[in-house]
């Protein structure tokens, strides 16, 4: 077994050292500070609680889990037998690249490097490793506890070792990890959800519907059916001409669109960034964020009883 270290406390951070604890992993996190140590315990003991709430264990487990984890403010005891460190820090180039030569120096070659980068092509990221055959991409969606999915990226120079220990460690945590044959910016689920998240932003734009129709029309229809099939296999369940057909003449009208819309940049240079700000496209009262990050929350935890009730 992979003897884990998670280098960063955030959300991201804990929640994936939650669902290594909950497979019966030790993973260490470091953390930048006492305070990011404390904000991210407070976050875990959350977490487990709605978990426990929901039935997905029982509060001693959640209490075993929460054992498992160890938090430490310290870089070199953080890694000092570390076999495999996820890096799981802010989304900039330069941060990430000195971070990497730093752990060079510092732990054994055979250690795997990873870095949970939503975007970022790793052959850029490993561009001034000294051993970058090391170094892969793990994409953990957010929450990292509650989704399944792992985006798995090989650079250019990633060993095959590497893949196969990161794909292991990945399905022992109960991990739905897909391997991308090609590095592409945005990976698959970016690329996917931006691609959507474009459409809407020009339907706004253009006055086609409001902002609640536009979601509606996502989340009462192809919402619902995206749970069970993709986008590849609905084709093929309704009929690969009648898909190609729309294809042949909804592409022509589709957006091509190569920067942000309107609306959404007239919001960001406002100051008005959503949930976090109290206004966004929607606004975003307390007891309105609370209601729907619950919603959302239960939503997940349900797909993911679900899950292991088909694989149990």
């Amino acid at each position: 077994m992979e003897k884990l270290t998670i280098l960063g406390a955030g959300t991201m951070g804990h929640s994936i050292a939650l669902s290594a604890a909950w497979s019966g992993q030790t993973p260490t996190v470091y953390g930048i500070n006492e305070q990011d140590v404390a904000n991210a315990d407070k976050g875990l003991a959350q977490k487990l609680a709605v978990m426990a709430d929901n039935g997905l264990f029982d509060k001693n487990e959640a209490q075993e889990i929460r054992s498992r984890i160890r938090f430490t403010t310290s870089l070199e005891e953080a890694i000092q037998h570390a076999t495999f460190i996820l890096e799981v820090v802010p989304e900039k180039l330069q941060l990430k690249r000195e971070l990497y030569k730093q752990l060079e120096g510092l732990v054994d070659p055979s250690a795997i490097i990873a870095s949970n980068t939503s975007g970022f092509k790793p052959s850029l990221l490993a561009e001034e490793m000294a051993h970058p055959g090391r170094f892969i991409v793990a994409h953990f969606w957010n929450p990292g506890h509650l989704i399944p999915l792992v985006e798995v990226v090989n650079g250019e120079q990633t060993e095959v070792e590497t893949t196969k220990r990161t794909m292991a460690l990945l399905k022992l945590m109960n991990k739905k990890p897909i391997l991308l044959n090609k590095e592409l910016p945005g990976f698959i689920g970016n690329r996917l959800q931006y691609a959507l998240f474009r459409e809407a932003q020009a339907l706004l734009d253009a006055g086609a519907a409001s902002k609640e129709d536009i979601d509606a029309a996502v989340t009462y229809s192809i919402g619902r059916r995206l749970p069970v099939t993709g986008p590849l296999m609905t084709a093929d369940m309704g009929g690969l001409d009648v898909f190609s057909a729309i294809s042949n003449y909804l592409f022509e009208e589709l957006s091509d669109d190569q920067r942000s819309g309107e609306i959404l940049s007239q919001l960001v240079e406002q100051r008005k960034l959503g949930d976090k700000t109290g206004e966004g496209f929607y606004n975003w009262e307390p007891e309105v964020s609370e209601e729907i990050n619950r919603k959302r929350e239960q939503t997940l935890i349900q797909f993911l009883k679900n899950d292991l009730e088909q694989e149990g």
